[in-house]
């Protein structure tokens, strides 16, 4: 499948997707968001793989991520807990594959700081919020920031094309504040409004990422 397909077929299933969810149909979900989750996995498959590393790590994130995504979809707490986990693991696959292409430099500092200043607050505000799910929700929140203070160095990176640059940073990116969303909605404020921004900003970061396979050249 060439990339115009996935990228033409991408959007139709993501508003299948919000339209299920506003129904709240469990079996519109699973029709949609699996494949539309797949669709990530097979454009990353497809580029040709300059960095075949940083595709690989980026591969296996996705995997879990698709993992979670389908897990996710159940609302059983032990189910939410073992999507957390495969998602946790696909932020970490993630971060390897981002610091084995990148340098630290000036935006290193100054974009970790950042974000672990966001992240501590967002946990605070959680925390009251959380019950039994306090340390698992703590520890994913751990390595999505870890995630986060690894792509700032991305910027700063000469030997990352400008393209690749936007696809790296802009998708880990919406990948941490679509995962707010979820957050919000399952321990703060449920509403369907959490879906319809946090969804499409998760699955732009996937594609990105996904695409951004295609463009990563090998680092010395």
């Amino acid at each position: 499948m060439p990339n115009s397909a996935i990228i033409a077929a991408a959007p139709i299933l993501l508003v299948g997707l919000l339209f299920f969810e506003k129904k709240e149909s469990q079996t519109g979900r699973l029709l949609t968001k699996t494949p539309l989750s797949a669709l990530f996995i097979i454009a990353a498959c497809l580029q040709p793989h300059p960095n075949t590393k940083y595709a690989g790590s980026l591969l296996v994130g996705l995997g879990f991520c698709m993992g979670g995504d389908i897990l996710l979809i159940f609302s059983q707490r032990r189910l939410f807990l073992l999507g957390l986990i495969s998602f946790l693991l696909g932020h970490v696959a993630y971060t390897v594959a981002i610091v084995g292409v990148s340098q630290v430099n000036f935006w290193t500092g100054i974009g970790a700081a950042a974000s672990i200043f966001v992240s501590s607050w967002i946990f605070m505000r959680l925390a009251p919020h959380l019950g039994t799910m306090k340390l698992p929700v703590l520890a994913y929140v751990g390595v999505i920031t870890l995630m986060l203070c690894a792509v700032w160095s991305i910027p700063g990176t000469v030997a990352v094309p400008a393209a690749g640059k936007f696809m790296v940073f802009l998708g880990a990116l919406s990948f941490y504040i679509s995962d707010i969303f979820v957050a919000r909605q399952r321990f703060l404020t449920p509403a369907y409004s959490n879906r319809l921004i946090g969804l499409p900003l998760y699955y732009f970061g996937q594609f990105l990422l996904a695409f951004s396979t295609g463009i990563i050249p090998n680092i010395a």
